[in-house]
């Protein structure tokens, strides 16, 4: 029985991570959606496209828009079986049950908000404050989604039983907070790329200075400012965690990962400035951005892992308990 149960949970950390790593190309064709202004090729219609679950008869904007519904579609089927297959793995009150819901909630959350997208028309090319705002906490939840999902593998992979996000140190709440601020910027800064594209560089610049130039533009200034100050700031609390005398190996390889990660999406993030943001670099500078992320997730967790193994007393109290 316990080889049965030991080798059901193995396989569902696999799973786990075969979920996180489908949503990446999901959350990438729904940048491909905006970045082709496709958003409004099934109308104003949510489940339905023009009224229809099959629609006929495709026009380009219509299928790269209903392509992203049915992956989105297949994705809350498998994030549905996750959470199936984690209250069947493992027992009342363990971690991975709770990451699982998680990952289930945030992603209908992720729904509606995509369904908001649509039925309100801040797609295309709307330029209006509110696709401004609705981006940012539709961005939000697409990195908490993939948060809640990459804690639930780690934890299933780890042999975590429980573990308490309240405890975690503030630098590491603070590279957290930051990366999503930044991501963020740079959510709306790709937005101001595809709405006001530049002939060239200094043509782009001219637009950011200009005083009537758009909020959209003038955050193509801001996010390679923030995005570096960020990435020092990371680097740093990384850094930290490099030094201390009791990190375990798996935080090493954690923290060079992150190290990695954040010295490439600099050089991605100059190289889209230089190329005045074409479709495969904003893709390939999304791509990076969620890898940073959930690289930081991980690091995140681990820093945690080994705050409370080093803690005695708390692990004295069941704050926290590996498998």
């Amino acid at each position: 029985m316990k080889w049965r149960e030991h080798k059901s949970r193995r396989l569902f950390g696999r799973y786990a991570w075969s979920v996180l790593l489908y949503n990446l190309p999901v959350v990438l064709w729904g940048a491909y959606v905006r970045v082709s202004f496709s958003g409004d090729g099934c109308g104003a219609n949510w489940p339905t496209c023009n009224g229809q679950f099959l629609p006929q008869k495709m026009t380009t904007p219509m299928a790269i828009e209903f392509t992203h519904r049915l992956m989105t579609g297949l994705d809350t089927a498998a994030v549905a079986i996750l959470l199936l297959w984690a209250f069947l793995a493992f027992p009342k009150r363990h971690a991975v049950r709770r990451f699982a819901i998680f990952s289930f909630v945030f992603l209908f959350i992720e729904a509606l908000l995509g369904a908001g997208l649509v039925l309100f028309r801040l797609v295309a090319k709307d330029q209006s404050a509110g696709r401004v705002w609705y981006l940012s906490a539709h961005l939000t939840n697409t990195m908490l989604l993939l948060a809640a999902l990459a804690a639930t593998a780690w934890l299933a992979t780890r042999g975590i039983e429980h573990i308490r996000l309240r405890d975690m140190r503030p630098p590491i709440l603070g590279a957290l907070a930051v990366t999503i601020f930044v991501s963020i910027t740079g959510a709306i800064t790709a937005l101001g790329d595809t709405l006001f594209p530049a002939s060239s560089l200094a043509a782009g610049m001219q637009q950011d200075f200009a005083k009537v130039s758009s909020v959209l533009l003038r955050l193509r200034i801001i996010h390679p400012l923030l995005a570096g100050a960020g990435a020092v700031y990371i680097l740093w609390v990384t850094a930290g965690l490099l030094r201390r005398s009791d990190k375990s190996e798996s935080m090493v390889r954690a923290c060079r990962a992150v190290i990695i990660v954040i010295v490439v999406q600099l050089a991605a993030g100059m190289m889209n400035l230089a190329l005045l943001a074409p479709l495969p670099m904003q893709l390939t500078h999304l791509l990076i951005a969620d890898l940073v992320w959930i690289s930081l997730v991980w690091l995140a967790l681990e820093s945690l892992l080994q705050q409370k193994i080093a803690d005695p007393a708390l692990a004295e109290r069941g704050r926290i308990a590996v498998c």
